[in-house]
């Protein structure tokens, strides 16, 4: 029977840290998206303001460039349809991305980039790139290293 009295545990789980670790690392990429220069300026400014948020990231983190059915992207996200589909509508009206038919079944709508969009996830990937640069110059190149293999291997269920 587990130790209820002393719950320290709570505090200091490996799952606790990742979820600290990816909050910290996506504000990151958000601030650096304020002050890119190559973000649109509109959107830049949206980050700025604290207007695009983490879930916004798993639109620009998980819709391929060939595009993608609202279920697919919402299950690839880990939300719900309804969910992803506030997220969509919203990215939308900002112009990031746009609903087309889908080629394979006309009651279908696919969700793509904009070009505006494909601007912001250009951004996007500069940012994680010096948001990962910082990680391996903050805990040093090996420990970085153990830890994207680790995370590569604990994350595909090996």
């Amino acid at each position: 029977m587990p130790n209820l009295t002393d719950d320290r545990w709570r505090q200091s789980h490996l799952g606790r840290s990742l979820g600290h670790a990816l909050r910290r690392f996506d504000a990151r990429v958000l601030q650096l998206m304020a002050r890119s220069e190559q973000a649109p300026l509109a959107l830049s400014n949206l980050a700025a303001r604290d207007q695009v948020g983490a879930a916004h990231i798993h639109i620009t983190r998980h819709l391929p460039l060939t595009g993608a059915r609202l279920t697919e992207l919402a299950a690839w996200a880990g939300m719900t349809k309804q969910s992803m589909g506030h997220l969509v509508d919203q990215c939308e009206a900002w112009g990031l991305v746009t609903r087309e038919p889908d080629p394979l079944d006309a009651r279908a709508r696919r969700i793509a980039f904009t070009p505006l969009g494909l601007d912001w996830l250009a951004a996007f990937q500069a940012a994680v790139a010096q948001a990962e640069a910082e990680f391996r110059a903050a805990v040093g190149p090996e420990v970085a290293t153990v830890v994207a293999l680790g995370l590569e291997i604990y994350g595909s269920g090996a």
